[in-house]
């Protein structure tokens, strides 16, 4: 018997509602090895072939804390503005899954490493929002249960437990989020963040991001929260949103036609755009937390914060303020310009080398950014420097080299790694500034076109770009565009 679709709640009723939402982000930590043994932490190896005794929970196997995960877990935490606790304790949660081979998870619960965070956001109609992190706590990971891609897949499910105790920090949100705009900005820029500082690669193909929802639904005006349901294993941005909007249209549709929530977990199908229910919801004594015998308390000290608080680099949204403020920057180039890190720092060395910021951004957003796409490689891998982008630049705003030109010189400079000055001179590049040269030019073409200048006389001034357009034609793009037009304009008055 085929499932029965679920009753939607229609637009009308929809907009009676307000939904709460919260997110639960595991982020792997960008460790050499794993949280509590020295097995590598690396994606793509072989199944089950980063293990020991430690990460496969065998029994007298006593785990010993990465000095590398906490650290970055710190960085993490003041990425999103949390304050680091002096004093935390892991504790075993208790439950079984085919991949937790311990039968437990080595997690914190009572004393996390941080609390009382926040990530503001900028949504799509240009307003602010400061979405609340209750805390931040670094656990082991689970190992990867596989479903499909063998030939006996319909019968047996295949375990690896390569990712079995790779380091995690779980970020709990605030249910401060009230539409999946916002928890698609809020997840945005934590993922920045976290980039920015070095934490993790955020990678969700390879796992390094994973996202759970917590939803509910409130008739407008009510204030106690609604019964919420969890969506497991949010594995893209846009099935976050796709998710979280069709559990918003579901529960208002079970509310509206008399029903009740149950507090469930429950996964999306991105196939279907549908979420369905998979498990009761536990509660935390369903896990039966207690400290973890074999690890003692984590303690920080006051001189480990500030000596890992002064050695953070500058935030995303800092950077985006301080581009806007100090170099004159639009506030999408901003944003184009802070999508990275390596991005960020290739653009303030030309910005800084070209000593014209705006023209800087303009050249690799647009003519570097295409070449990049063109040849399928990451910034990082560019042939041409930040410090050579801006040099290019440079040439261009002091006259030497006309954008025409220009525009012929980044691509050998692309190929060749040559210098823009090396290109120009070996091709004979350089830009036009003899003005009687130009004047002989303009004489000529503005004698062939006597009708252009009846057109420009009689009061069509827009015509002179004709003009423009023809000089540097005819001069091969090396005559220097605001010569000719000044000259131009002397000569057609």
């Amino acid at each position: 018997m085929a499932a029965v679709a679920p009753a939607l709640g229609t637009p009308e009723q929809i907009a009676k509602y307000e939904p709460v939402i919260g997110l639960e982000v595991h982020v792997q930590l960008g460790t050499n090895t794993k949280i509590f043994c020295s097995c590598p932490n690396e994606f793509g190896s072989a199944p089950n072939t980063n293990v020991c005794p430690v990460c496969l929970g065998m029994p007298g196997a006593l785990p010993v804390l990465n000095h590398q995960a906490v650290e970055l877990a710190i960085q993490a935490s003041y990425a999103l503005h949390c304050e680091v606790r002096n004093k935390s304790i892991f504790a075993r949660k208790n439950y079984f899954y085919p991949d937790l081979p311990k039968g437990y998870q080595i997690s914190q619960f009572d004393k996390p490493l941080s609390e009382f965070g926040w990530v503001d956001v900028v949504l799509e109609d240009g307003s602010a929002k400061r979405i609340g992190i209750t805390r931040i706590h670094m656990e082991d990971d689970a190992g990867k249960n596989t479903h499909d891609g063998y030939k006996d897949s319909d019968t047996y499910s295949y375990v690896d437990l390569n990712r079995c105790g790779s380091p995690l920090t779980e970020i709990v949100s605030e249910p401060d989020m009230r539409s999946s705009e916002e928890a698609f900005q809020y997840l945005t820029e934590l993922k920045l963040a976290l980039q920015f500082v070095g934490v993790s690669s955020c990678d969700m193909e390879k796992g390094h991001l994973r996202c759970d929802a917590n939803v509910s639904v409130r008739l407008k005006g009510v204030e106690p929260f609604g019964t919420k349901v969890e969506i497991k294993n949010l594995n893209s941005f846009r099935f976050l949103r796709q998710a979280i909007d069709f559990e918003i249209a579901r529960q208002v549709g079970v509310l509206e036609s008399g029903g009740r929530i149950i507090q469930e977990t429950r996964l999306y199908n991105a196939d279907l755009g549908e979420t369905f229910g998979m498990r009761s919801k536990e509660q935390a004594h369903d896990y039966r937390y207690f400290p973890e015998p074999d690890l003692v308390p984590l303690q920080i000290s006051e001189e480990w914060k500030a000596r890992v608080k002064a050695a953070m680099p500058e935030l995303p949204a800092e950077m985006r303020k301080r581009f806007i403020q100090e170099y004159g920057l639009k506030k999408y180039d901003a944003e184009v310009l802070t999508a990275t890190r390596p991005v960020a720092e290739f653009y303030e060395t030309a910005a800084r080398v070209s000593g014209d910021p705006k023209l800087a951004a303009n050249w690799v957003t647009s003519d570097l950014f295409g070449l990049l796409k063109a040849d399928g490689r990451e910034i990082e891998e560019s042939p041409v420097t930040g410090e050579r982008l801006g040099e290019l630049v440079a040439l261009v705003a002091k006259g030497e080299l006309t954008g025409k030109l220009a525009k012929e010189v980044l691509p050998k400079m692309f190929t060749t790694g040559d210098s823009a000055r090396a290109i120009m001179e070996r091709e004979g590049l350089k830009a036009m500034n003899d003005t009687g040269e130009i004047e002989r030019i303009i004489d000529q073409i503005v004698a062939a076109n006597p009708k252009q200048v009846e057109q420009y006389k009689g009061g069509k001034t827009t015509v002179i770009g004709f003009f423009v357009g023809q000089v540097m034609k005819a001069s091969r793009g090396q005559a220097n565009p605001a010569v000719v037009t000044e000259i131009l304009t002397k000569k057609l008055a």
